[in-house]
């Protein structure tokens, strides 16, 4: 499961063939959340506010590089790492 991108403490990770709808994974702390890619909710888990609040905006801000680097996992090729929060 690689990370993709890492900020304020927050990893975001796919797993490779992983199931639809496309999603990524979000670990802070003792905390993780499955979120779909489109439409941002929550799939499975829980985030603290504060760190679901950032995690949303960075995928709002990179969506398109989301999805395809989700394809990339789905198809088991290793997926490129996108740029975290500034």
């Amino acid at each position: 499961m690689p990370v993709i991108s890492s900020f304020y403490g927050i990893d975001i990770k796919l797993y490779f063939r992983d199931h639809f709808p496309p999603h990524f994974h979000a670990f802070y702390g003792e905390f993780s959340a499955e979120i779909a890619i489109p439409g941002m909710t929550v799939l499975a888990g829980w985030l603290p506010k504060r760190a679901m609040s950032l995690v949303r905006q960075w995928a709002e801000l990179h969506r398109y590089e989301l999805l395809t680097e989700w394809e990339k996992a789905w198809n088991g090729v290793h997926p490129n790492r996108i740029d975290p929060l500034p």
